[in-house]
């Protein structure tokens, strides 16, 4: 599928903190300009608020496709949400996205997004997909799970359609108790189904 430039709803503020935090990454990648950019591929709660706004999230889950040796204390930003609420943003380095459901063409359908003192030609920051970051939400599948895919129908960014789809086509490289995941499924599309009938009842 080809990438868009999604629409951002972040929090100003956040953005800055998030934009800091990756330029320092790719400082860390030293002076040297690769032939191709090391990209980081963003998930989790960032990424979701990147799209819909809400849950700000004071971690970046975003798996880097190259080894860079990192300093955990240089990736930390304390700044004030639009609310004047003081607030930490920090890159987690023990992300691991090993026991995630995870669409086998999720990092090659990633969403491009330009960072204000980010070189793209050095770090290409991209999202996962609305519907590739659903699907990944289905192994934990906690109640935080749920409430995000929820966020993302009521914005229209996926379908239950669609989300079975992709979610079945990732089950094959799955590690996991098969059985648990397929109710997940089940439950997350009836979850999206009935946002998308809210939407559609003008008397809601």
């Amino acid at each position: 599928m080809a990438a868009k430039p999604p629409l951002l709803r972040a929090d100003p503020e956040y953005l800055k903190a998030f934009s800091t935090i990756m330029a320092r990454i790719e400082r860390a990648l030293g002076a040297k300009r690769a032939i191709l950019p090391v990209t980081a591929c963003v998930a989790g709660g960032a990424a979701l608020h990147f799209y819909t706004g809400v849950r700000v999230s004071k971690d970046i889950d975003a798996k880097l496709m190259a080894r860079v040796l990192l300093d955990p204390s240089d990736l930390q930003v304390a700044y004030r949400d639009v609310d004047g609420h003081a607030r930490l943003l920090y890159f987690d380095t023990q992300y691991n996205d090993s026991f995630a459901l995870l669409h086998q063409n999720a990092y090659d359908d990633a969403v491009p997004i330009a960072l204000e003192g980010v070189d793209a030609r050095r770090l290409a920051v991209k999202l996962l997909t609305p519907l590739d970051l659903a699907v990944s939400k289905l192994s934990r599948f906690s109640a935080q799970d749920q409430s995000d895919i929820r966020a993302l129908a009521r914005e229209r960014l996926i379908d239950a359609a669609q989300l079975r789809r992709r979610a079945e086509e990732a089950l094959p490289d799955y590690v996991g108790n098969l059985d648990r995941i397929k109710t997940s499924i089940d439950i997350a599309c009836r979850v999206v189904k009935a946002e998308a009938g809210k939407k559609d009842d003008p008397t809601i």
